[in-house]
């Protein structure tokens, strides 16, 4: 058994001994982290695999880290997003583009899931369009202030830091008038509100995030201080194409927890004498649905390596968050419909995964956004 299924069956074990269905929909409906159990799972040693051992972490490992967090969201998604929060959004995108005081002060603490970063960059007038941020930041000196609105931030309330895009000039639209900061989520002028959901609760509530005024030192520019206006292209780089990933790796952990509960509740729920997984039906289900779930494994693991290896992998992630996301959520609504009204009421977990499987397509770039990014990138290479 290699390193990768260890961990997976580390993790499988503890969720058998520590979790069942009451306890998963008690997390559901008060939409509080289960911090107890987050932190049982730190001794699984599941943190620091995206985190240099120089800093305290295990060594960049894309693949193991996926593999993690495809397997907390077989659980819940309670414990994979503070996962992603800690290894992935604080992680990755300090290693990649944060300053050696940066990271020498942050990742430790992220190695040990003890630092979480959520992402600010959506606004009320800003989805897919990041060029039109209007959330702006000045300097003054050694201090850098901001004003502006964030959007539909998802863990906000449980973030130390918000990684957050701003527009640090008036130049239109270039490429050069946009600055990442890190804001301490407990500094003056930062204000969070809640905004009701109906997927991904209990993981980390999705907030609205208001800067007034907001005063922070210009240390916490990323990249240091020689990163204002260099935002654009930190933004651009392999961080996105990471995030599409891991979105992905979550879709396909969900997936596989509703087919294994729809496969289990076919073999023993009895009709007309004998199982309904024996009628043609539910059981070319079963097997088409298996089948993309191998299509959507591959894929992410195609994509996995060239993450690996440093290649431009834009056109192979894009395909892959496109794919797996829209797939996965096909495979848990028809898990649904598998089981009927045992599916619908709040009283089973699949119902929650329904609603979590809708989200998938639309957070980390929309299911059409990705279609936009695969044809571009199509249109300038060779395969067309």
């Amino acid at each position: 058994m290699n390193h990768i299924q260890q961990l997976r069956e580390s993790i499988r074990a503890f969720a058998k001994d520590e979790t069942d269905d009451v306890l998963l929909a008690e997390w559901d409906r008060t939409e509080e982290v289960p911090w107890a159990h987050f932190e049982q799972l730190a001794t699984l040693g599941i943190h620091g695999y995206t985190i240099d051992e120089a800093y305290g972490g295990k060594g960049r490992d894309i693949r193991v880290t996926l593999a993690i967090l495809e397997e907390l969201s077989r659980i819940s998604l309670s414990l994979a997003v503070p996962y992603l929060m800690a290894s992935c959004y604080a992680g990755v995108n300090l290693s990649e583009c944060g300053s050696e005081e940066q990271k020498r002060r942050f990742l430790p603490l992220a190695a040990k899931g003890e630092l979480r970063f959520c992402f600010g960059l959506t606004e009320a007038d800003v989805g897919s369009d990041l060029s039109a941020v209007a959330t702006r930041a000045v300097l003054d000196g050694d201090r850098v202030i901001v004003d502006g609105a964030k959007t539909f931030i998802n863990g906000a309330n449980i973030a130390d830091y918000m990684y957050t895009l701003v527009r640090s000039d008036d130049t239109p639209r270039t490429s050069r008038n946009f600055t990442l900061l890190l804001i301490p989520m407990s500094a003056s002028g930062v204000e969070v509100s809640r905004v009701q959901a109906f997927g991904m609760r209990g993981s980390a509530q999705l907030c609205n995030v208001e800067l007034k005024s907001v005063r922070i030192g210009s240390d916490l520019i990323v990249g240091g201080p020689d990163g204002w206006n260099k935002g654009w292209g930190t933004l651009l780089g392999p961080g996105l194409d990471i995030e599409k990933l891991e979105v992905a790796a979550m879709a396909l952990g969900v997936a596989s927890a509703a087919l294994d509960r729809a496969e289990a509740y076919s073999r023993q729920r009895v009709q007309f004498g004998k199982p309904i997984i024996e009628f043609q039906s539910v059981a070319f289900f079963m097997a088409d649905a298996r089948t993309k779930l191998q299509a959507c494994r591959l894929m992410l693991d195609d994509a996995i390596d060239r993450i690996e290896a440093r290649e431009d992998c834009g056109l192979q992630s894009s395909m892959a968050k496109l794919f797996i996301c829209d797939t996965c959520r096909e495979i848990v609504v028809d898990s649904q419909a598998t089981m009927g009204a045992y599916g619908c009421t709040g009283q089973s977990v699949m119902e929650q995964y329904v609603r979590d499987a809708l989200v998938f397509p639309i957070v980390g770039g929309s299911s059409a956004i990705q279609k936009s990014n695969i044809s571009k990138k199509l249109r300038a290479s060779s395969l067309t």
